[in-house]
């Protein structure tokens, strides 16, 4: 019997992409990584296409990072896989369900709309509106949509002179023409990663601050450690990723004195947090689901 043929979508070069593609060919003998940039899809075949090697003809392709940041361009490259979908090719998660996460707004509101307790959140493209809900809330967080690690979001108000804040809001705005706001919460240090593979919890770990800055992000000089949740805050963090089917994520979330919140749920889930924090093998575990879901 011929083993499957699954890619890794990703970055060339990076560890999560890497050990993702290590962990595929330990159990087939096919190794390939592709970079979406390099990726041509022509609609005359419906090819799609990464040098000779087409995409709609291996078995399945497992989608680690579609890009290095997040951008509008990400939607684009996620569309160009459903092309390899609609010829029978595996997705791994589907691209439709990545394309509901990858946009910080539609996966808040699909969260909010099921229940999930999230940190209050104002989203509108008036100035004034904003002003206001900075006031509202004291600090607030400023997202853009589309983000990961925390790159591009800032804290506004605080200490600020209502003319500092206006100015404030307004550069923001000009990369940023819809304004996420959220209010900004005490983390005490640390935040959750809860990782889930085909919808069954796997562990949990916790993103630790080692400075004095707001998020606790590894690229803001925070250090991963094991965490024990107990069974209510794993049946939240179930609820929250439930809604969006995918095969591998990681649902952040943060303890507060109000009870636990969550902040998002992962399009991509983090291996490396999985693997120093709570010693779990995402890429391993990852890459048995996939063989076990294609060889169906």
């Amino acid at each position: 019997m011929t083993e499957p043929r699954v890619a890794v979508i990703g970055i060339p070069g990076k560890w999560s992409t890497e050990v993702l593609a290590d962990a595929l060919e330990q159990r087939t003998g096919f190794r390939q990584v592709v970079d979406m940039a390099d990726v041509s899809l022509d609609l005359t075949d419906n090819s799609l296409r990464c040098g000779a090697l087409n995409l709609c003809e291996l078995d399945g392709l497992a989608v680690k990072k579609i890009s290095a940041e997040y951008n509008p361009n990400t939607l684009d490259r996620l569309e160009m896989l459903r092309t390899a979908e609609q010829q029978g090719v595996r997705v791994f998660s589907g691209a439709e369900k990545i394309l509901r996460l990858v946009d910080r707004l539609s996966c808040t509101v699909t969260l909010r709309n099921a229940g999930v307790p999230m940190p209050d959140t104002v989203v509108t493209e008036d100035l004034q509106a904003a002003f206001d809900t900075v006031k509202r809330f004291g600090e607030a967080v400023f997202k853009p949509l589309f983000s990961t690690k925390a790159r591009g979001m800032c804290v506004l108000g605080g200490e600020q002179s209502d003319a500092e804040l206006r100015d404030a809001i307004a550069a923001f705005k000009a990369d940023n023409p819809m304004l996420y706001i959220q209010r900004k919460i005490e983390l005490s240090g640390r935040d959750l990663g809860m990782v889930f593979l085909g919808g069954q919890y796997q562990g949990t770990y916790a993103r630790v601050s080692q400075s004095d800055t707001w998020n606790t992000t590894i690229n803001s000089g925070g250090r991963y450690e094991a965490f024990e949740p107990d069974a209510e805050l794993i049946e939240l963090a179930r609820r929250a990723q439930e809604p969006f089917g995918l095969d591998f994520t990681t649902v952040d979330v943060a303890l507060t004195d109000n009870g636990p919140i969550v902040f998002e749920v992962s399009a991509f889930g983090g291996f490396r947090g999985a693997l120093e924090g709570a010693g779990i093998d995402a890429a391993g575990l990852y890459a048995d689901h996939i063989l076990q879901q294609v060889r169906r």
